[in-house]
């Protein structure tokens, strides 16, 4: 058989996507059902969409539309351009040894769990925290950092930033390295210094990876970290820290409310599916080829 090896390597990933991403799309139905896992999925009452008109009468609707959008906004904004910004400034370092340093120190973070960066966030910015210890020693008013609703999202915004934005730059490391190195070479002798390099030739080359990740990443705009969310709420930022996914563990995990979850996670994963399709829409106009 022609290519035998290579379907024999892809097999793994295959199966992998078979039986833990294809198979279990087979559960969506309980979200139009009264499900029961005492009956089972052959014997539970069909219900239609009761439970996704429950759902948008909810008033927590919109409370967890906003929150769940709004920090995803602000990790667009703020997040999203950071390891661009990284990747074209580790381009620019010429000592490999130094560049290797920064590069395993940006890395660290993204291995440590969420537990252990709560837990930092609480030994740093608590009220009996090192930095509000600094602040009472300098003569100024504490700051309620972690109780505050209006730093709530900032300080999630900030916490995947510090884990995510180095191990984000792989991707465009690599995009980068594939750049053909005359072009440098010929701005170089027209004059263009290192940001002029930059912003003619390394973002322009770099562009279609730009536009396929940030296409993927409008396919998450439902979703939260849940493990960040619950380890940093409180009841001081209830209102601003209640998602979608915290939302679905509180009433499908604690309160076994299997098939009204369901139909949650099924809006959420309709509306990513939608506006990826718009902004690969939105590419194409702009000249770019997209996901598909």
């Amino acid at each position: 058989m022609r290519d035998r090896q290579l379907i024999l390597l892809a097999l793994p990933g295959a199966a992998f996507m078979i039986l833990f991403k294809y198979v279990p799309l087979w559960g969506l139905i309980i979200a139009f059902m009264d499900y029961s896992p005492y009956r089972g999925l052959l014997h539970s009452d069909w219900v239609g969409l009761a439970h996704f008109r429950r759902f948008f009468e909810n008033s927590d609707f919109i409370l967890l539309f906003r929150n769940t959008l709004g920090i995803n906004l602000l990790s667009l904004i703020f997040f999203f351009p950071l390891p661009i910004i990284l990747s074209l400034l580790l381009n620019e370092v010429r000592n490999m040894a130094f560049k290797r340093i920064v590069q395993s120190i940006v890395y660290l973070p993204h291995f440590l769990s969420w537990v252990i960066i709560a837990g930092l966030c609480f030994l740093l910015l608590g009220s009996e925290g090192v930095v509000n210890k600094l602040i009472a020693a300098a003569g100024m008013q504490q700051v309620d950092f972690l109780t505050n609703p209006k730093l709530f999202w900032i300080l999630l915004t900030a916490q995947s930033i510090w884990k995510e934005a180095g191990w984000g730059t792989i991707i465009f490391l690599a995009a980068i390295a594939g750049v053909d190195s005359r072009l440098y070479e010929a701005a170089r002798i027209d004059g263009a210094g290192r940001l002029r390099q930059a912003w003619h030739i390394t973002l322009p080359a770099i562009r279609g990876v730009i536009v396929v990740l940030f296409i993927l990443r409008m396919g998450h705009m439902m979703d939260v970290g849940f493990e960040q969310v619950y380890l940093m709420a409180n009841g001081a930022v209830a209102d601003v820290a209640d998602v979608f996914d915290t939302y679905v563990y509180r009433l499908g995990i604690q309160q076994s409310q299997y098939s009204f979850t369901s139909a949650v996670g099924l809006f959420k994963s309709v509306i990513g599916f939608i506006l990826v399709l718009i902004a690969n829409s939105l590419s194409k106009r702009f000249g770019e080829e997209g996901v598909y």
